[in-house]
């Protein structure tokens, strides 16, 4: 009977224990910066009638809240469908004092034929690269702001900040946050195409003085995946791949940095 009782009071013991909410990890130091690319005139990206800087509002939104159930503080660089100027939105995490700065985007290719071959979600940091294919996509991504610049001045300006702190430490946030979007959704969607992390010349990352990404999260002109992109639970996913990779990187700085 002893030994009846004894063992029932140790199973009671271990399911209370487990049970036990375990405390919240306070992450209100970190402040996050989102920025919705496009925006207002800037249509961005278009294919079928839907616009890029419709879905990645979108997204940007569900990225926020899934930042705020985490503790993170969050800013929106737009919450609603206006035009900002590229050169003001790193300015805003600048001035915010944000630990990161995330970018996000629609991709999208001008060849017809290739439409329903290119595909994939990939997350970019400022560097100069060879890469003809990242190349362009930045050349898209940076049209707005860099119409009627010249050769030189692109390239200065680019050049200004290559060399800047941050750029070893946007390398480690795009692997992360492209690596946990990708486990993220492929819970899902299996087959959804890696892109992987990648250098790219991108302006809107011009002039950040802390580690800033910019993610392309699919290809509109690409019509099973423009069709995830404007689902609720796809948008989901790699917002909270994008919280996951986030959290990896500024948890490893600040084991490592006392970041």
């Amino acid at each position: 009977m002893y030994r009846l009782i004894f063992l029932v009071s140790i199973i009671f013991f271990i399911g209370c224990s487990d049970t036990t909410p375990k405390p919240k990890v306070d992450r209100s130091d970190s402040l996050i910066v989102i920025d919705a690319g496009h925006g207002g005139h800037d249509t961005g990206a278009s294919c079928a009638g839907l616009c890029e800087k419709d879905v990645v509002l979108e997204i940007a939104k569900k990225t926020a809240k899934a930042f705020k159930k985490m503790g993170y503080r969050v800013h929106l660089t737009r919450g609603d469908d206006r035009f900002i100027k590229l050169s003001g939105r790193t300015k805003i995490a600048d001035r915010k004092d944000a630990k990161v700065f995330i970018s996000i985007h629609a991709n999208a290719i001008a060849n017809k034929k290739r439409f329903n071959i290119v595909e994939g979600i990939e997350t970019y940091y400022l560097q100069k690269t060879r890469d003809a294919r990242s190349q362009r996509i930045a050349v898209k991504e940076n049209a707005a702001v860099l119409q009627g610049t010249d050769g030189l001045s692109k390239h200065v300006i680019i050049d200004s900040v290559l060399t800047g702190p941050k750029i070893i430490e946007s390398n480690k946030l795009a692997i992360d946050v492209q690596n946990n979007i990708m486990k993220s959704v492929r819970k899902a969607y299996p087959h959804a195409k890696n892109g992987r992390a990648k250098p790219a010349p991108f302006y809107v990352l011009v002039g950040a003085s802390r580690p800033s990404i910019l993610v392309e999260v699919g290809y509109m002109t690409n019509d099973k995946e423009r069709a995830k992109l404007f689902t609720p639970d796809y948008q989901e996913r790699i917002a909270k791949g994008i919280v996951a990779g986030t959290t990896r990187y500024i948890d490893n700085r600040k084991r490592e940095l006392g970041f």
